[in-house]
């Protein structure tokens, strides 16, 4: 700590040079940040995706409904333990621009396919007994400030009722919680609500979650699931949660390796930056360095001095980046409730952050490293000769 002074005396000699330099970094941990929690966002669910639960939907494609009928000869499969139909809603409340993960299920066993969301017991058969009644993850009642008994206008932009309306006016019977961030951001109606009241697609489900008894045979089960239903008018395909979240996920495109691939050639620009910023601070204080070797600093000391100045550069962008994309994503969370209904688990993870502290670590040691050397290898004489 006793040298900070003079290091950073040495580095703001050049006031503009290190300001760009620092903005170089606090842009490529900025970005570094972000991505990273867009990456999460899109993988949170496949994480959360449970080992015992099979997705069967539509062979042609997710926006291709199945009958409701499917529901019992699917748990007649050997081996399927419940089956809950799934339903998209395409909910809103109040403003169109800012949907919600809303979806309409067979209250009594959706909760046995998910045990992961912790209701209340008492909530729990409020809810199975009112067919106006919804659940709501804690994310999402704490956002618009909904409470236990509070009646809601849910809004669709896919389905009317049959009156034209667009509105279901329901209940909110429970407040569910999960360990798993991201996931408490859902509203949870009756299937049969929805069914009864809307004008078409009566009958019909998106998909239906399945829970099985070992998931070791779940290759098995969704072979038998869809062999069940092959050559019918209505096809089906069987997967795993974590398969059916994953490739949903890779419509937008392959996003770990265009996350890697952009946050690669920004942090390699920004060690070219933060090296080029090095080399030309020791070239300029070639007599200093050398008169601080007369003056009795050894090898290792310059060399540390010079690494030092290296890290404090990437430290102060770098924590500075990260900061400003924790403080944005933060932000989006309260704001961007679009964004939020495809990426519901979008954070900053806390593996991101130590991924962080090692790469603030090791881009610092690395654009010092060759000026460190340089320095090192300094002749006294020959730098006081000015040659």
């Amino acid at each position: 700590m006793k040298y900070l002074p003079l290091l950073w005396a040495n580095l703001t000699r050049r006031k503009t040079r290190i300001i760009f330099t620092l903005l170089s970094v606090i842009f490529a941990f900025l970005l570094f940040g972000v991505l990273l929690a867009i990456r999460q966002g899109f993988t949170v669910g496949a994480n959360f995706a449970g080992a015992n639960r099979l997705v069967t939907m539509s062979a042609i494609s997710l926006v291709n409904s199945l009958p409701i009928s499917y529901a019992e000869r699917i748990a007649q499969v050997p081996g399927v333990a419940n089956v809950c139909p799934v339903d998209w809603v395409g909910g809103y409340f109040q403003d169109p621009r800012k949907p919600i993960v809303a979806m309409a299920v067979d209250p009594k066993t959706y909760l046995d396919v998910y045990p992961e969301y912790r209701l209340p017991l008492a909530q729990q058969q409020a809810w199975i007994a009112d067919k106006r009644g919804v659940i709501v993850g804690t994310a999402l009642a704490q956002q618009y400030g909904w409470k236990v008994g509070q009646q809601i206008p849910l809004r669709s932009n896919i389905w009317r009722d049959k009156d034209g309306n667009s509105t279901w006016n329901v209940i909110v019977d429970g407040i569910f919680t999960t360990d798993q961030k991201g996931q408490d951001n859902a509203l949870l109606m009756h299937y049969q609500y929805l069914n009864d009241t809307r004008s078409f697609g009566i009958n019909g489900t998106s998909f239906f979650m399945l829970r099985i008894a070992d998931p070791g045979n779940a290759g098995q089960v969704a072979q038998a699931v869809d062999t069940l239903f092959a050559n019918s008018p209505n096809e089906t395909r069987t997967a795993t949660e974590k398969v059916f979240l994953h490739d949903f996920a890779a419509q937008f495109g392959d996003i770990g390796a265009i996350v890697t691939a952009v946050v690669s050639a920004v942090l390699f620009t920004m060690l070219l930056v933060t090296a080029n910023t090095m080399a030309q601070s020791v070239r300029e204080r070639t007599n200093e360095l050398a008169v601080l070797k007369v003056l009795g600093f050894g090898n290792q000391r310059i060399a540390g001095l010079v690494l030092m100045e290296s890290l404090l550069v990437t430290a102060s962008g770098g924590i500075l980046g990260l900061l400003l994309a924790y403080a944005l994503i933060a932000t989006l969370g309260y704001t961007a409730g679009a964004l939020l209904t495809f990426l519901p688990g979008l954070h900053i993870p806390v593996s991101g952050i130590l991924m962080g502290a090692l790469l603030i670590l090791l881009l610092g040691l690395l654009a010092g490293l060759l000026p460190a050397i340089r320095a090192v290898r300094l002749q006294v004489v020959m730098a006081l000769r000015g040659v």
